[in-house]
């Protein structure tokens, strides 16, 4: 996804124009060091700074390797490195997307990884974040940040209301009205946005595709039944109604740091941003659970996160460089030094020293990641969610039914699986 990223769109529009990554500017003289460009796709504000200075340490140990540093808008990142690398101008290392690696590896655009030394350290990574970078049995990037959905909460505002945190989806009703009548605030808001509701959809067992069958699932009974239950979630004592504005994202998230609701679903990625709120200036104070179950007992989130994938129409001397510069990021020392500045979740269980783990955030966050749900190893699944989130914004907002929304999301989702039944 996603899902917060802010990074000007100026320096996003300026990324393919700035960058000449395998020209006679990167690097080709061979008395010189060679100069790789990386495209960083993390919070430009708040993540950035914290990659730029783990640059300067890389290349003061790496006399022979310049990186040419260059933060792409996330929600541009995709496209835009589609289009580079179709033109042979891609970036010599990428910050992908887990849900993007598959679909660049099915065209080619990522050298595989396996045996090489940007892998050298792969028994240290957890094991479903490596399968989770594979594509054809090959693995094409190395797991650099993850992450998940949890139930994020405001513990003083529970503890006010005398609840706890909700195992179901029924629990986190009746608690909400509890909130709302013993503390006079929200309960509960939950996002209209796909990735946000497919936790519904484990909940029931279910997905938006069984990628197995070849079949399309989104409109089954048990989807319908999960969507159900994240509909009713926007109505009723302690539920916030949807929002389908444009800026929903921000208005939840500014409700929630600032005590105005005392629940949502969110992902890691907000801890440092949680930080800043009134309501969290006591960090202790931040609550996290996992997701609650649905009806089937089963509870759980989608994993998410970002790799370092190497473009595989880079020369041999680029990705050499490259290879290197990425066994350098992902290292134990390096992903723990990224998450006590940026507040992430590392990928390496050698990164999760006690210093990681005394902040409160990225501990709750990682205690809730055994839940989380791996993507199938489908090129377009990530392209998935995008007929829902046309959908389930008219769903919430009462233009469109929900066996009306589901059909269409159905039949929009036929077309990027052509070759999967109903």
């Amino acid at each position: 996804m996603r899902r917060g990223i802010a990074a000007t769109a100026l320096v996003a529009s300026l990324a393919l124009a700035a960058t000449a990554c395998n020209g006679d500017d990167s690097g080709s003289d061979s008395s010189g060091p060679v100069t790789i460009t990386w495209w960083d796709t993390s919070n430009a504000t708040n993540e950035a700074p914290t990659y730029k200075a783990l640059i300067k340490e890389f290349e003061a140990a790496n006399k022979d390797v310049k990186v040419k540093y260059v933060n792409v808008q996330f929600d541009q990142a995709q496209n835009k490195f589609d289009t580079a690398a179709g033109s042979k101008g891609a970036p010599d290392v990428l910050r992908s997307e887990v849900g993007w690696t598959p679909a660049f590896a099915k065209k080619s655009y990522l050298l595989p990884l396996d045996g090489t030394e940007a892998l050298a350290d792969q028994a240290k990574f957890k094991p479903n974040l490596i399968e989770q970078a594979k594509y054809e049995g090959k693995t094409y990037g190395v797991p650099l940040v993850t992450d998940t959905l949890a139930l994020v909460y405001n513990k003083a505002l529970f503890e006010k209301a005398g609840v706890e945190a909700p195992k179901t989806w029924d629990d986190l009703k009746k608690a909400a009205a509890t909130i709302k009548a013993k503390t006079g605030v929200d309960g509960y808001w939950g996002s209209t946005q796909a990735y946000y509701a497919q936790s519904f959809l484990y909940g029931e067992g279910t997905d938006t595709v069984d990628a197995a069958a070849k079949k399309i699932t989104v409109n089954s009974d048990a989807a319908k039944k999960a969507y159900g239950t994240w509909l009713s979630l926007f109505s009723g004592k302690g539920l916030h109604k949807a929002d389908t504005t444009a800026d929903a994202y921000a208005h939840i998230q500014d409700a929630f740091v600032n005590g105005k609701v005392a629940a949502i679903i969110q992902g890691p990625w907000e801890i440092t941003n949680f930080y800043k709120g009134s309501a969290f200036k006591d960090k202790n104070n931040l609550g996290i659970a996992t997701v609650p179950a649905g009806s089937t007992g089963k509870a759980g989130a989608p994993t998410g996160g970002h790799n370092l994938s190497v473009y595989a129409g880079s020369d041999a001397a680029h990705q050499k460089a490259a290879l290197k510069f990425v066994n350098f990021m992902t290292s134990a020392k390096s992903q723990s030094t990224i998450a006590l500045k940026n507040s992430t979740l590392p990928t390496r269980d050698d990164a999760y020293t006690a210093e990681v783990k005394a902040d409160p955030g990225i501990a709750g966050y990682q205690g809730v990641l055994a839940a989380a749900q791996p993507r199938p190893a489908l090129p377009e699944y990530s392209s998935l969610w995008g007929p829902l989130d046309t959908e389930l914004p008219k769903i919430a907002g009462g233009k469109e039914s929900l066996d009306k929304g589901l059909s269409n999301a159905e039949t929009a989702i036929a077309k990027l699986v052509p070759d999967f039944s109903k």
